[in-house]
C-alpha cells in the first residue's frame, strides 16, 4: 500500500468494500494470508485505474479552477459553485500529492 493512496477519494469505501468481500473459511491465520493476497490484487487494479490518466484529471481539475475564479472575479458566485470550488480544490491537492 502506498501512503498516496488514502489521498484519492473513495479509497477507504473501496477497501472496507473489498475487504468485506472476501469470505474464506479455515484457520486465522490462513484466512488473513489468503485476504491479504485477494488485497494485493485489488489494490493493483484499483491503482491502474485511479492513476492511469492521473495528468489528464489535474489538467481537467485546473480548468474547472480556473473557470469558477474567473467567474468569482467578475460577479459573486453561488453557493454551489462555492463548494464545488473548495471541492475541486481538495481533489486537486489530494491528486498532485499524488
Amino acid at each position: 500500500m502506498l501512503k498516496c493512496w488514502a489521498e484519492f477519494p473513495g479509497y477507504e469505501d473501496f477497501i472496507r468494500n473489498i475487504w468485506g468481500s472476501f469470505h474464506l473459511q479455515d484457520w486465522g491465520g490462513f484466512v488473513l494470508r489468503q485476504k491479504l493476497k485477494l488485497m494485493k490484487a485489488s489494490l493493483n487494479e484499483w491503482q491502474n485505474q485511479h492513476s492511469q490518466n492521473l495528468n489528464g484529471e489535474l489538467t481537467t481539475i485546473k480548468n474547472r479552477i480556473s473557470i469558477l475564479d474567473s467567474k468569482g472575479e467578475s460577479s459573486v458566485l453561488h453557493d454551489d459553485e462555492t463548494a464545488q470550488l473548495h471541492d475541486l480544490s481538495l481533489n486537486w491537492h489530494s491528486l498532485a500529492r499524488a
